[in-house]
């Protein structure tokens, strides 16, 4: 303890030990001394030695650090010195600045070189993880530092111990919800070196709740008006969203998109924005475009589009747009961010077109900023933004693309002068004195034509005015003239600039249009300035400008419909290889794919450049160029009877292409109907077959009802013994009682016969009523068989109608008879003696049973006369039944019919079908003998069945 107050408290006793000696003693006392008290003093002292004598603390003490961490765990003040000394020993932040940069970089191959021995055995990193997990803000912080230090230096290889930790990821987590504001700040940052290029963590993590608690720190620190714990906070998120499509359809999914509209909502007066608002918005805004980039799935970017439109997001960030005061670089980062979220959304791109600036009068936005983009006055990154942001607006909308060359054309141009169209613009840029003015007004024009045949059709109409006296010129003949002047008109910029654009221009517009080819060479100057830049040896700087020219002549000649005799396709590829060569010519025109600028203009849509000499390529021409290169090479070498082959076999193609495209929408079309036809057979399969379950429980229930019509009849027998009672009254009357028994059991038995008889006649009623309003059947020979089943169950049922009336005719014979016999009974019954002694009561009495019995004869005649009445009715719908199955009969017989003549018509074109691809293939085979490619059948039936799509989708797929 002396020793190290005297190291401590810089005593002068005696000569000082070099400071390796003092680390090694406090070293062998942290492994000797048994007190707990001895042993943190010593890690105390190496942690205040840590930071000047790195290398020595971390060669001596590393093992006996890990050791304290491994066996000390009870104290958490030891704990804490250890973690800050290891902290210390790996973290690069703690040197120096004055430092010198070769001092400094051994310095970070120290750091490195002591990640790696401490991260060797994976139970270090196992260790530190437990004691993130300690509340004690004396261990988690310094260890929450350490593990971050770790990630700096030996970020993939702690991350995959991480990553096989059990609940690895879920404990670092929980630093988010700590209270303590230093540790869940350095808990982001943390977290921002553990996500770095590794999408399995970036999925862990933002499924273990991530966005919710980063959004709400956002939140809680004030959105864009917070500290640089924001900047953390949204650096995260885009290490979880960049480039990791699940984590974006989650983040969508979780309508977390909704809760970013508050980040932009700005104010009036937006003076005076600080540094740490301004790095806030701007990562706000890089945000936004990771969801909608480019490079992002089509399906996802465009779901997240619709979703910012849905939120007003898109709303916010149009607000700034037009918005005064806004900072440049934000300003130009949400002409980029807007950009985005509209490109290739129709929703999208129509709201745009209709925001107009807060000016007076109000004018479009899109009005507004190429105002800017011609201005040679604004930054050079804001046009290019601006340029940006036009183009995404024009991709995929044919719309806005009608919209922009309208304004250009005679009829719609504003006669009064009091507003500028897009159009206007467009024009003043092309022909301005400014190169780079020139180029993004080319650029942006040939987007307006971006495979758009009629449009390019439509532009030839417009005429310019160029000096009065003169007469107007067309737009392509100005840009021609332009061209030839080169380099003789005094421009600001790029010398080639503005050549490249305006060929940039004329190839976009005269590609796929015969018609803009025909008036182009109706120029007779055009032609000779082409040859005579391409045969002229240039230097390195107009190899583009001659590679253009090739593509401008190449153009010419494979879109040529021949109509100008001076110009066919032959005469001008003879015109090459007489004042050019077709070697020489090939070479010129392979200028463009070979250059630099073009390759870097390739690899994403934004035109992103650091200097305006740099702006050479757009996007979308590099695919145009791609796809014509080849093409136009085979062209020049092509003869003239391998051009007629080829033109009349390319005739023959599209004709039997168009028969066949008609046979087969004929098909299609059959095809649907006969899969309704299926459905409705099906339909009606299902109601037949439930029909005859109902008939078949019909049948069973009369089953069941002549069975206990049997048993009662048994059982009435049987009741007829409890009535001998009346017997001794009946002789004493005269009156034999077997006759009034037997008068009185069969009145009974009357009445139920009726009674059943009524019953079998409704079920026979409400089962006719089920059949006429069962659905016709058609089609198909299982249907007519279960309609003859069905006319088979009407001729069961008109059989047991006819029982049931003969059964009726029976009980009313036998009522006759029991009334004759009652009235014999009656007479009888009246000659006997009134004075009979004894006889008084039992003559009343058998008198009042008489009357009851001749009530219920009158009542069961009644019933009888209403039982004929329902029988007739019966009959007549029995008749009705059986004239609509004839009708049936009749369209079923019509549908097979039909059916027949659809499949015998199928037939047909089918054998049409085989003899039209033969003919395709001999005609194929003719093409490839001649040298030329053909496309296969699959890709053939791939265009045959993407027929039905957008336009806009065709044209994607042919560029």
């Amino acid at each position: 303890m002396n020793f190290l107050r005297g190291v401590m408290g810089g005593q002068s006793v005696g000569p000082q030990p070099s400071g390796a000696e003092t680390i090694q003693k406090l070293c062998d006392r942290v492994a000797s001394s048994t007190l707990l008290e001895d042993r943190r003093d010593a890690v105390r002292a190496l942690k205040s030695l840590s930071k000047k004598y790195r290398l020595e603390v971390g060669i001596q003490a590393m093992d006996h650090l890990l050791h304290v961490l491994q066996t000390d765990r009870s104290d958490s003040e030891i704990i804490g010195y250890a973690l800050d000394t290891l902290y210390n020993i790996i973290s690069n932040d703690q040197e120096e600045e004055e430092q010198e940069e070769n001092s400094q970089k051994q310095m970070e191959d120290l750091g490195s070189q002591f990640t790696e021995i401490f991260i060797k055995q994976q139970e270090n990193v196992t260790l530190l993880l437990t004691y993130l997990e300690e509340f004690d803000f004396h261990v988690r912080w310094p260890g929450v530092k350490l593990l971050t230090a770790l990630l700096k230096q030996q970020g993939p290889q702690v991350q995959q111990v991480i990553l096989v930790s059990p609940m690895g990821v879920s404990r670092l987590m929980d630093l988010l919800a700590d209270s303590r504001e230093v540790i869940r700040n350095d808990g982001v940052l943390l977290l921002q070196q553990l996500t770095k290029s590794n999408a399995a963590i970036q999925k862990i993590v933002a499924f273990e709740n991530a966005f919710e608690r980063l959004l709400d720190i956002i939140t809680e620190e004030g959105n864009g008006d917070g500290g640089i714990v924001v900047e953390d906070c949204l650096l995260l998120l885009q290490n979880l969203l960049k480039n990791n499509n699940s984590n974006q359809t989650f983040f969508k999914e979780g309508s977390y998109i909704q809760r970013m509209k508050p980040w932009f909502e700005v104010g009036d007066d937006n003076a005076g924005w600080s540094a740490q608002k301004v790095t806030n918005l701007h990562l706000m805004l890089q945000l936004v475009r990771v969801l909608v980039s480019p490079t992002n799935p089509p399906g996802a970017a465009s779901s997240c589009q619709k979703a910012m439109f849905h939120c007003g997001l898109l709303h916010q960030l149009c607000t700034i747009l037009m918005a005064t005061g806004v900072p440049a670089d934000i300003l130009t980062e949400t002409i980029n961010t807007v950009s985005e979220v509209i490109r290739g959304c129709q929703m999208n791109q129509d709201y745009f077109a209709s925001v107009n600036a807060p000016s007076t009068p109000p004018r479009p936005a899109i009005v507004v900023l190429l105002m800017s983009m011609v201005n040679e006055r604004q930054p050079f990154v804001l046009r290019c933004a601006v340029l940006y942001c036009f183009q995404c607006f024009l991709y995929k909308n044919q719309k806005g693309q009608g919209e922009i060359v309208s304004t250009l054309l005679p009829s719609t141009i504003d006669a009064t002068g009091n507003s500028v169209s897009a159009g206007q613009l467009l024009c003043g840029g092309l022909f301005s004195t400014d190169s780079l003015s020139n180029w993004c007004a080319a650029v942006a024009l040939a987007h307006a034509l971006q495979e758009n045949a009629p449009l390019k059709e439509q532009l030839l109409r417009v005429q310019l005015a160029t000096s009065l006296g003169n007469p107007p010129v067309s737009l392509l003949q100005q840009c021609t003239n332009i061209l030839s002047q080169g380099d003789k008109i005094d421009r600001r910029g790029s010398k080639v600039q503005t050549r490249v654009g305006l060929l940039i221009l004329l190839c976009t517009w005269l590609s796929n249009c015969p018609i803009a080819v025909t008036h182009f060479l109706h120029n007779s100057a055009n032609v000779p300035f082409l040859t005579g830049q391409i045969a002229e040896n240039l230097g390195v700087e107009e190899h583009v400008v001659q590679g253009l020219c090739a593509l401008l002549l190449g153009i010419s000649i494979y879109y040529n419909d021949n109509s100008l005799e001076n110009y066919q396709k032959e005469k001008l590829k003879q015109l090459i290889e007489k004042r050019i060569g077709k070697e020489n010519f090939i070479e010129k025109l392979g200028f463009i794919s070979k250059h630099e600028l073009y390759s870097r203009a390739a690899q994403k849509p934004q035109p992103n450049f650091s200097s305006p000499d740099y702006m050479m390529f757009d996007h979308e021409f590099t695919k145009l160029v791609k796809e014509l290169e080849g093409v136009l090479t085979k062209a020049i070498y092509k003869t003239t009877e391998e051009d007629k082959k080829e033109e009349e076999v390319k005739k023959t193609l599209e004709q039997h292409d168009n028969i066949v495209t008609h046979y087969k929408s004929v098909i299609r079309i059959q095809d649907q109907e006969l899969e309704e036809l299926k459905k409705q057979v099906e339909s009606l399969k299902m109601q037949n077959e439930h029909l005859q379950t109902t008939v078949a429980q019909q049948v069973s229930q009369i089953q069941q009802h002549k069975d206990q019509y049997n048993l009662l009849k048994v059982q009435l027998g049987k009741d007829s013994q409890h009535h001998s009672s009346c017997n001794d009254v009946a002789q004493m009357n005269g009156v034999q009682p077997e006759e009034i028994s037997k008068l009185r059991e069969e009145a009974e038995e009357g009445k139920r016969k009726l009674e059943w008889l009524e019953e079998q006649l409704r079920e026979k009623d409400s089962l006719i009523e089920t059949l006429k309003l069962s659905p016709p059947a058609v089609g198909t020979a299982e249907e007519s068989s279960q309609t003859k089943s069905g006319l088979e169950m009407e001729n069961e049922l008109r059989r047991e109608v006819e029982t049931l009336r003969a059964q009726i005719y029976m009980q009313t014979t036998e009522m006759a008879t029991l009334q004759t016999e009652k009235k014999e009974l009656l007479q009888q019954m009246s000659a006997v003696p009134a004075h009979v002694p004894g006889g008084t009561k039992e003559a009343a009495h058998v008198d009042g049973r008489t009357v009851a019995l001749l009530q219920e004869t009158k009542e069961l005649k009644n019933e009888i006369v209403g039982l004929a009445e329902e029988r007739t009715s019966l009959k007549q719908q029995l008749d009705s039944a059986h004239s609509t199955v004839a009708i049936l009969q009749t369209e079923m017989n019509v549908l097979q019919q039909e059916l027949a003549n659809s499949k015998k018509e199928q037939d047909d074109l089918l054998v049409l079908l085989a003899d039209q691809d033969q003919k395709i293939v001999a005609l194929k085979n003719k093409l490839k003998d001649l040298g030329e490619p053909v496309e296969d059948e699959d890709d053939t039936e791939s265009g045959d069945q993407g027929e039905d799509d957008e336009e806009d989708g065709k044209e994607e797929t042919e560029d």
